[in-house]
């Protein structure tokens, strides 16, 4: 049966079992809208410890022992870091608040590294006290840590790497160049003990992370030559998913986009220019397998290099260990027209509240009706700012047998970046509540 709100040309994302039993019952979907308010987010976490196995599992079969520490800035709930806890996973923190709350929650110090691009001396300091491994961005800041530090009990740190991009590695804003470091650690820093490496890429690109194994591995040698005993390579985040299942559709969309004009597809024909590839292969376990076997030198494999330099796999994933823990369900207020007779329908909920850094969120939503069938009805979301560009999702929808005031739409699998990492309370609207699933209570965050 064709859906009731779909993408011209639709864009169907993944669901899991949790998130069809609880669109199939209107009455459990808008019980959460009136308790909560318009728009709720819905928290089921337990996809995060299958994801994280995921990965940990393709690590020990090419003999690299793995970790994996959920990137806490992808979603704010608590619930996600339980999940983590309770599965003897780690997260990966970047404020004072992150760091605070996920020890307060009661995750061991040791599965715990503070990543943050910006550190204040309350975040190193709370860091310091708790025993709490930081990746350290640059020298100042390693001196910083050092200065805070009880030289009795150092602080275990993961030196930040900039990899060459005489490599071929894009250039990054985060780290420092290998021979910075191993001037700054030629022998013992009071204060502080070496126990890793860090890096933070931009992109999902195989080639680039085992790039940046080689040379980290070179590193780690280096540095042991001068006496510090790095354990572990944290590769940061990165870890590609998939929202879609059908890359037909994926590449439908983009065909039809090219040959669309007077907002055929897109609201103003936006061109989406910057995207999150919705649809991509390979991801999770198999992208590490890959990363794992590639050879960087020409000889040895990455999975070899790691070995070979006496290193641990640690991962930062975000989106991908989020990956079917999360939608959002937003009423709708009104259908109506604009000046020029483009339809809208009006959401009670801003954009903000499903967007990431990319230009849009680009898989079709679930209709869940509260009023009886209609007409065919097309045309684009639009939410709660008074800014004439307030688009929910920028994409045009069509709604077969129509759509009315009261219906429910739910943005699914919004669980990594969507719900949190732009959210704004502009015009003193009051920020989504999120509740985990299937107990519908508050997530300690908002309680």
């Amino acid at each position: 049966m064709t859906p009731d709100v779909h993408g011209q040309p639709p864009l169907t994302g993944r669901r899991e079992p949790w998130m069809d039993d609880l669109l199939a019952d209107p009455a459990a979907v808008l019980g959460l809208i009136e308790r909560f308010g318009s728009p709720v987010n819905v928290i089921e976490p337990s996809s995060l410890s299958r994801n994280a196995e995921e990965l940990v599992t393709a690590g020990e079969e090419a003999g690299v022992t793995t970790r994996v520490f959920y990137a806490r800035k992808a979603n704010k709930t608590h619930a996600l870091v339980r999940e983590a806890i309770e599965s003897g996973h780690g997260v990966d923190v970047a404020s004072l608040a992150e760091l605070s709350q996920v020890l307060d929650l009661g995750m061991p110090p040791e599965r715990v590294i503070v990543s943050a691009a910006i550190k204040n001396d309350a975040l190193l300091q709370l860091a310091v006290d708790r025993g709490v491994t930081v990746s350290v961005d640059h020298v100042a800041e390693l001196s910083r840590i050092a200065g805070l530090a009880d030289p009795e009990r150092p602080t275990p740190v993961a030196p930040r790497l900039a990899p060459d991009p005489a490599a071929g590695v894009p250039p990054t804003r985060f780290g420092e160049r290998s021979a910075i470091w191993l001037e700054a650690l030629d022998g013992e820093v009071p204060g502080v003990e070496v126990v890793g490496l860090h890096v933070h890429l931009h992109g999902y690109a195989v080639a680039d992370r085992a790039r940046a194994i080689a040379e980290a591995s070179q590193l780690a040698s280096a540095l042991r030559d001068r006496g510090h005993e790095p354990r572990f390579l944290d590769l940061g985040g990165g870890v590609p998913m998939s929202y879609l299942d059908d890359p037909d559709e994926w590449q439908a969309f983009w065909a039809a986009l090219k040959a669309s004009h007077g907002e055929a597809v897109t609201w103003k024909d936006h061109s989406l220019g910057t995207v999150y590839p919705y649809h991509q292969s390979p991801t999770r376990g198999e992208w590490l397998r890959e990363v794992l076997a590639s050879r960087p030198d020409g000889e040895a494999t990455c999975a070899e290099l790691l070995r070979g330099a006496g290193l641990a796999l640690h991962l930062e994933p975000g989106r991908s260990l989020a990956d079917g823990c999360g939608l959002t369900l937003a009423r709708v207020a009104f259908v109506k027209l604009r000046s020029d007779g483009v339809p809208l329908v009006g959401v009670e909920m801003n954009r903000t509240q499903c967007r990431s850094t990319s230009d849009d969120f680009m898989v079709d939503p679930v209709l869940v009706r509260t009023q009886p069938e209609g007409v065919p009805y097309d045309g684009f979301l639009v939410g709660a700012y008074c800014i004439e560009d307030e688009i929910i999702l920028r994409r045009r929808m069509h709604f077969p047998r129509g759509v009315a005031a009261g219906d429910v739409v739910a943005l699914i699998n919004t669980g990594g970046y969507l719900m949190h990492i732009l959210e704004s309370a502009s015009h003193q609207l009051p920020l989504a509540k999120n509740v985990v699933w299937p107990a519908g209570e508050l997530d300690g965050i908002d309680a």
